[in-house]
């Protein structure tokens, strides 16, 4: 059976998607960027922004039953490559035990004031 969670932004209803899609034992988890999601804000700093990602996916992921160490697939777009060193700590506070493949991708973002934007996908664990 499919579920579909939403943050609320008004981007998914806009732009027709979902935060999360969860199909069986699978948890797809959209490019989410660095918003506060209750307030609509969007912090200057790529560390902040990192941080609201992995909470908001955190988020998305408990609605569908899942937990971040249930991630087994992980993108990271970031818009200069100077951010690289800034996040990996950040990041390996979450993913450092559960090490997730992953990929990191220095590109240009939807917006301009959005530094990263990360994705990931889950597989519910069966031990």
């Amino acid at each position: 059976m499919r579920k579909l969670i939403s943050t609320g932004s008004p981007f998914e209803k806009t732009a027709g998607y979902s935060r999360a899609v969860v199909q069986g034992d699978w948890c797809f988890v959209s490019g989410t960027t660095g918003y506060d999601y209750a307030t609509m804000t969007m912090p200057e700093t790529v560390e902040a922004q990192t941080r609201n990602c992995l909470a908001t996916i955190g988020k998305a992921l408990h609605d569908g039953g899942f937990e971040m160490a249930d991630v087994v697939r992980a993108h990271y777009y970031i818009t200069d490559e100077a951010f690289v060193d800034i996040v990996f700590p950040i990041l390996g506070e979450t993913f450092g035990d559960i090490r997730p493949a992953a990929t990191m991708i220095v590109c240009q973002l939807n917006r301009p004031e959005m530094k990263i934007e990360i994705e990931v996908t889950a597989l519910r664990r069966t031990t």
